[in-house]
């Protein structure tokens, strides 16, 4: 990422945010989306659904998994992928890079919502974490999202559906003694 350009979600003087064009009570609403996967994605493409504006912020060595998921008319936009991500713009940085994180920060200056979905003390160690991004912008609304939650025997465990349903017990209910326990699809 270059610092020394604007960003394409940076306004200029001759650009306009784009807000005509969408509807809702969110409208006016800027929600940078550092998630992944089902959670985040689903949360945001829902605060999408209701105007605000949501751009998707993906890493360039590890993008989203569910890019490829499910039928893809495009390579890489798998339906998993395109649904969860419906009506968001999208944008490329590497959190993991200082010029990544200045980027990000100067997006952060003018957002008001992040969601993020990084393992407990990810945030921390990349300095994208709540303390320092309210640095930049002191009303900004950090929803994190974890599994197990920051503390705890299971913190440090990647969460995904088919976890969650064993750890819950559902395999347990979802057979009649006869066959094999199994998950919900």
């Amino acid at each position: 990422a270059r610092t020394d350009a604007r960003l394409p979600f940076e306004p200029s003087a001759a650009s306009s945010s784009g807000d005509a064009a969408r509807s809702g009570p969110l409208v006016g609403v800027r929600v940078l989306d550092m998630s992944s996967v089902v959670a985040g994605p689903w949360a945001t493409a829902m605060l999408a659904d209701q105007g605000a504006e949501v751009i998707k912020i993906e890493s360039p060595t590890g993008p989203d998994m569910t890019r490829g998921l499910g039928p893809a008319p495009v390579p890489g936009l798998g339906s998993m992928y395109m649904t969860a991500n419906r009506g968001k713009r999208s944008i490329t940085l590497d959190v993991q890079q200082a010029e990544g994180v200045a980027a990000l920060k100067r997006l952060v200056a003018r957002a008001d919502v992040v969601v993020q979905n990084y393992r407990p003390g990810v945030a921390e160690r990349l300095g994208v974490d709540y303390k320092a991004l309210s640095a930049v912008k002191p009303d900004l609304i950090m929803m994190s999202i974890s599994g197990y939650g920051d503390s705890g025997p299971y913190a440090e465990a990647r969460v995904y559906d088919q976890v969650v349903q064993a750890m819950a017990g559902v395999p347990s209910v979802t057979c009649d003694g006869s066959s094999e326990p199994s998950l919900f699809p």
